[in-house]
């Protein structure tokens, strides 16, 4: 028992000496429980060079000589195996810290990987601090709810203000990164418990364990909330589960359902009303909500018409729909952040049954002809395509299947439609289906970009049918 509340409490001292002790038999713990899931998935034991970098792809890469892919299951059973060891790092780095005079807040250098081992051997080589020289907060008075705080001599190694504050911030953080973990390798599914429910749960996970002793403001409850799905969100960018954009796009969403969730955390609370193991239940329901979204999801057929109008007659923008020359390079920010771009189009053969090929920046997508019927419309399957973006990273390759398979284009079409004094109304419409859900939300973002996609090739068309003297052969 003194084993556990010194590993996994946040109350217990942490001299130098149990630091290391602790270092050393938590890491030939975890050596072995990785080996463990190395040979059972690969036959092949766990790379030591893999604990260097924290990407997940990488980790995948160096088991892959000789025996193929990793499995999924592998990854996830690594990630989800690795979260008991990050708190235990996490909180007892942060004992360490104010045992060693220093702030407690130094301790959140354990997640920063490469630092993480320099703060480890800092922590580990710097004795304790004489008792009236160790870290102290700042005294702010009695908390809401509580006339007498406690004076700061009985506050143990983490005063009582912090230690909710470390337990309403990292609690949730583990909590969205397995949810993560389970969703998209377990599930295969970006859907509404992830993206919905999950951060509702972490902001009022926060709200209850920041408030459980003593009614604290609520700015600071949204704040730390906020501060949980920002951390979080780094988390999965350091194992390479996702990369900026795709964060950057599901911030927005998160953030506000987190700051829900710490609102609703918050009033009960304040009313005494939320028992912790009301909120361990609503956890306990994410995989569960998780698991039945993975079943019954079926993505909706959409569609994205874009239009404009060009000065010249259908017979002269036909050709230039069938197949067109080099795009200029884009102008656009976000086609420079790595979202897949047009460059060119050509065409083999003709008639139905011929095949156009769309290159993207991402790669060429195939496109069997369906529709022939000039210069009034051309109709195409898409029988292959390639990855909607490059994300930023730190590394190279990330381990994100959304990049494949979630948001699917089916179709396409052109429509010429002849205009008064010779001129042409050019639509063209993409067919796709998307699999990350709520839908309402990610289809914003989807067709955002799907409509500038098809202003880029739209404009290029209406410049080349304009000034066809100009056009490259």
């Amino acid at each position: 028992m003194n084993v556990l509340s010194l590993w996994f409490g946040l109350k217990a001292p942490v001299s130098r000496r149990d630091y290391v002790l602790s270092g050393v038999a938590l890491m030939v713990l975890k050596v072995a429980i990785d080996n463990g899931i190395a040979y059972a998935a690969t036959g092949k034991p766990w790379p030591p060079g893999a604990y260097i970098a924290p990407s997940v792809i990488l980790k995948s890469e160096a088991l892959q000589a000789g025996s193929g892919p990793t499995p999924d299951w592998a990854l996830a059973v690594f990630a989800l195996a690795a979260l008991p060891f990050l708190w235990i790092g996490v909180t007892m780095t942060i004992r360490r810290a104010a045992n060693a005079g220093a702030s407690p807040w130094l301790g959140i250098l354990f997640l920063v990987p490469l630092v993480n081992y320099v703060t480890m051997l800092i922590f580990a080589v710097l004795p304790a601090a004489k008792r009236d020289e160790r870290w102290v907060p700042v005294q702010l008075g009695p908390f809401r709810g509580n006339p007498e705080t406690p004076p700061l001599s009985e506050a143990g190694p983490v005063p009582p203000g912090l230690q909710s504050a470390l337990l309403g911030l990292l609690s949730p953080i583990v909590l969205g990164t397995a949810m993560a973990v389970f969703s998209i390798k377990g599930m295969a599914v970006y859907g509404g418990a992830l993206f919905f429910a999950t951060p509702f749960v972490m902001g009022l996970t926060t709200a209850v364990l920041y408030n459980r002793k003593h009614l604290r403001s609520l700015g600071a409850t949204i704040g730390l909330a906020l501060l949980s799905i920002g951390l979080c969100g780094l988390v999965l960018l350091l194992f390479a589960f996702e990369g900026i954009l795709c964060i950057m796009m599901a911030a927005p969403i998160a953030a506000m359902i987190a700051a829900l969730g710490a609102l609703v955390g918050y009033a009960l609370a304040s009313q005494g009303k939320m028992r912790m193991r009301n909120a361990a239940l609503m956890v306990a329901a994410l995989p569960a909500l998780g698991g039945v979204e993975a079943q019954v999801a079926e993505p909706t057929l959409r569609e994205v018409e874009t239009v404009v109008e060009i000065d010249a007659p259908p017979e002269q923008v036909w050709k230039n729909v069938v197949g067109f020359s080099d795009l200029p390079a884009p102008p656009e920010w976000f086609f420079k952040l790595g979202i897949a771009y047009p460059m060119r189009a050509t065409i083999t053969g003709e008639g139905v049954g011929a095949v156009r090929h769309c290159e993207f920046s991402t790669g060429p997508f195939v496109e069997p002809i369906t529709v022939w019927d000039p210069p009034r419309r051309l109709g195409f399957d898409v029988e292959s395509q390639p990855p909607s973006m490059t994300e930023l990273s730190p590394y190279q390759k990330i381990d994100a299947p959304h990049l494949e398979g979630y948001m699917v284009s089916k179709r396409g079409e052109f429509r010429l439609v002849p205009l008064p004094d010779g001129r042409t109304r050019l639509e063209g419409s993409t067919f796709y289906t998307l699999s990350i859900y709520p839908e309402g939300y990610w289809v914003v973002w989807g067709e955002l970009l799907l409509h500038a996609i098809h202003g880029r090739v739209l404009d290029h068309i209406k410049n080349l049918s304009e000034h066809p003297a100009a056009a490259p052969g």
